[in-house]
């Protein structure tokens, strides 16, 4: 980090943890020479719960529920994540119908999650209005995964093997009905924003984080495709299935905030072409595979990563052969992105700061755990 001596040109500012634009109780301290940054020193642990440790007291059963809670805006995935690495350590592979559901249910979470970025993101900025368009949509995607499972925020849809509930009637229906609304939703966003003198202006060029910079911090995601990198784990390293579906990964040239916003709308789009060709194709049969009642994994480890809506999200499960995981260890995205913050502040104005944060996407519950 560039050494910065506190002279009189010389400010440092706490933003946070109080600040609304910082997305949950993140403190940054920012060092400033005038309206310029200097540097950033994040500050984190405020909403710290010990996630990992509890798993050691838990049955692997038991502490499924708890992994929702972390990315609260992306329970979903985060639950996908967790219950591969213990089928893993199982050596264990799900029935294909609880696969489709998953990879469904997994893509209307990204859609979700992508939406109330999108919409707190514009706020940060100063345009309220997509906010509203924003939570309009993802109310549809909530609703469906409320009348699945009865849980809206923090889903709790997986279980070890399969799935909690066999799909209720309609769901291919609700599925289906959503895609029709939402596509012509996404150009209405795009009609908003994109060509919005305003827009363009606060986001084009700042932030800029290239390949290189991607690669050494470890960030993935959209923030990576961005970049230009072409690496998404659905591709990579198909997990449930995805290998059986069609779709493409958008990346950016800039490596700028404004590319990260595009990737992630069409982004959306390609969740949308991913639930056409999965609820068109869910096979019949079972939705759990043979578990033992008792979930107890040999001696062994593993891990397991899938591609959450922020990054690579990655589960390190450790057995020590009894009925309670010996240790979890979680990579989260947004707190491998997060270190990347000072690179791409460095240079900018204290109202750039708002920016970059919003397109990071981070939440801080999966940041501290």
């Amino acid at each position: 980090m560039e050494a910065t001596f506190l002279d009189s040109s010389e400010l440092v500012l706490n933003m946070g943890p109080q600040h609304p634009s910082t997305h949950g109780v993140l403190r940054v301290i920012l060092k400033l020479d005038g309206e310029k940054v200097r540097g950033t020193d994040c500050v984190i642990g405020y909403l710290h719960r010990g996630v990992e440790k509890i798993a050691e007291n838990r049955t692997y059963t038991m502490f499924a529920p708890y992994v929702d809670r972390m990315d609260y805006v992306a329970s979903v995935s985060n639950g996908l994540g967790y219950v591969l690495a213990v089928e893993k350590l199982l050596n264990v592979e799900t029935t294909p119908r609880a696969a489709a559901v998953r990879v469904i249910l997994t893509e209307l979470n990204r859609i979700a999650s992508h939406l109330l970025w999108l919409g707190t993101h514009a706020l940060d900025i100063g345009a309220i209005t997509p906010l509203f368009y924003a939570l309009r949509e993802r109310e549809a995607c909530l609703m469906i995964f409320e009348k699945y499972c009865g849980a809206r925020l923090t889903t709790h849809a997986f279980r070890i093997g399969g799935l909690q509930y066999e799909l209720y009637d309609g769901f291919e229906k609700d599925v289906t009905d959503f895609c029709d609304m939402f596509i012509p939703k996404v150009d209405e966003y795009e009609e908003l924003l994109t060509g919005n003198r305003i827009w363009v202006e606060r986001l084009t060029g700042v932030g800029i984080l290239n390949a290189e910079d991607c690669k050494a911090y470890g960030v993935t995601g959209p923030v990576l495709r961005a970049a230009g990198v072409k690496w998404d784990l659905r591709k990579a390293q198909p997990y449930s299935g995805y290998e059986k579906y069609e779709f493409d990964i958008p990346v950016g040239k800039n490596a700028d905030t404004f590319d990260r916003y595009t990737v992630r709308m069409e982004e959306m789009r390609q969740s949308v072409r991913i639930l056409r060709q999965a609820v068109a194709a869910i096979p019949e049969g079972p939705i759990m595979a043979k578990v033992p009642k008792v979930i107890k994994p040999p001696v062994g480890e593993a891990y397991t990563a899938i591609e959450a809506p922020k990054g690579e999200l990655g589960y390190f499960v450790v057995s020590d052969g009894s009925t309670q995981p010996y240790r979890v260890r979680v990579r989260p995205p947004s707190l491998i992105n997060l270190q990347a913050l000072d690179r791409m502040c460095r240079g900018a104005l204290i109202a750039d700061v708002v920016a970059i944060i919003g397109t990071l996407d981070i939440v801080l519950g999966e940041i501290d755990r």
